[in-house]
């Protein structure tokens, strides 16, 4: 008898950890567009319920706070002047993700992801697509929770991120610039590595929630009176869709705008039809923002935000040497999308807004190629 029921509790606890295995395999996947539907038919959400949460963001920031920078917030008086509305001169503040770990805000949701990983058990390896900074944030998560990382990498991202993330001890396997190849790859080294993992760049929970905390700590860093606007710049949407939760969850009429290039406009083109549109051929320096919006992070991003503003290669380029040169600032082109947004005439001719929060998302350039250098 004693013997059956040992047998018994350890069949118990084996096919318990089995059952958590398969739920920490399928949590950290991106759902596909059926299955995201499903899940909301399901628990009974409604359009403006979502699965991240400004409560998710906040224990995403209890949790990762002391594995990442709390970054700066900085001013630039010649930025206020030369993006002053038709109103008058405006205040503009910058969180400075481009001086976070791994040089951009990647590192907040790759932290979340894997911290919450390793507090279940996960063992990895841990795999994911990225064109570079969320391979560096995974790639230096994983080392600090000695987890082996493989990153699927676009064949034309820039040498410095691909660099980088070879340094922090991840293997990169290239792809072609594309979402649809990215996905690909990543499911064949999914495949051919047992036991592996993949924690996605934006469209989960755990990394929107990762990526609000930038918000959150954006609006308890201002001082004095509070911010009237937030531009954000827009790819994958992980960022903005966190930036929405937090913002509006810590106050409700603060007016949202994301920026985008020209050459990359899914999101504006989503938002102008109403329907999600996918990024098809992307063609910009900012090559942080060349890929589509996620089938979570879209439908939080059109039910927040204000507008989706895009500018040209040249005032992106143009934005990014005024930051160099006025605020003595390493950004690369994604990060300039949302300076460049600030300066334009559609921005400066929106009413009611005085103060102004914008986010610099990453400082990973190559300094050897700078886009204004021939």
């Amino acid at each position: 008898p004693r013997a059956a029921a040992a047998f018994l509790i350890c069949l118990t606890l084996s096919l318990a950890l089995s059952v958590q295995s398969f739920i920490l395999g399928t949590q950290l996947l991106a759902p596909s567009p059926k299955s995201a539907k499903v899940r909301r038919q399901a628990t009974g959400l409604s359009m403006g319920h979502y699965d991240p949460s400004l409560q998710s963001v906040q224990e995403a920031h209890a949790r990762i706070k002391d594995h990442i920078h709390l970054t700066p917030v900085m001013t630039c008086g010649a930025i206020d002047r030369m993006a002053a509305g038709e109103e008058g001169e405006r205040e503009f503040l910058f969180k400075c993700e481009n001086l976070q770990k791994v040089g951009a805000f990647k590192f907040r949701g790759a932290t979340n992801a894997v911290c919450k990983y390793v507090e279940a058990g996960g063992k990895g390896p841990l795999v994911t697509h990225s064109s570079g900074n969320h391979a560096q944030a995974l790639a230096l998560a994983a080392k600090q929770a000695q987890m082996p990382a493989i990153i699927v990498m676009p064949d034309n991202a820039p040498k410095v991120k691909v660099n980088a993330v070879k340094e922090y001890g991840a293997t990169v396997v290239p792809c072609k610039p594309i979402l649809t190849s990215r996905e690909e790859t990543a499911n064949k080294v999914l495949a051919e590595n047992p036991g592996s993992i993949l924690i996605p760049p934006y469209d989960h929970p755990d990394i929107i929630s990762g990526q609000g905390t930038l918000a959150l700590e954006f609006l308890e860093q201002v001082p004095g009176e509070k911010l009237d606007a937030l531009i954000v710049p827009i790819g994958g949407g992980g960022m903005l869709s966190g930036c929405c939760i937090a913002a509006k969850g810590i106050q409700p009429g603060i007016r949202i705008f994301a920026a985008e290039p020209m050459g990359a406009d899914d999101a504006a083109r989503s938002f102008a039809s109403g329907e999600w549109v996918p990024q098809t051929n992307p063609q910009t320096c900012a090559d942080g923002l060349l890929t589509s919006t996620g089938k979570i992070t879209w439908p939080i991003i059109k039910d927040h935000i204000e507008d989706v503003i895009t500018v040209s290669e040249e005032e992106i380029i143009e934005a990014m040497r005024i930051v160099f040169m006025r605020m003595k600032l390493v950004i690369e082109p994604s990060a300039a999308v949302g300076v460049a947004v600030a300066m334009s005439g559609k921005f400066k001719a929106l009413k009611g807004i005085n103060r102004v929060g914008i986010v610099l998302c990453g400082g990973n350039v190559d300094i050897d190629r700078l886009p204004w250098v021939k």
